[in-house]
């Protein structure tokens, strides 16, 4: 089976390319979410972990 998916993508022009699209666009998301993350206050990271923990707060 994967013998046959791959002799059919080798026949495409320019397949080459979307792996690696998927991969700059995969590592640039991942990259921006780490710099997020170390860079967020620790305040609201503090009053967003306890949201669950809310009694008071109905939606």
């Amino acid at each position: 089976m994967l013998k046959f998916v791959k002799n059919h993508l080798e026949t495409i022009t320019g397949i080459e390319i979307y792996p690696l699209i998927s991969l700059v666009i995969f590592f640039t998301f991942f990259v921006a979410l780490f710099w997020w993350v170390f860079t967020a206050k620790k305040e609201y990271i503090k009053r967003v972990s306890n949201i669950p923990l809310d009694d008071h707060l109905k939606f």
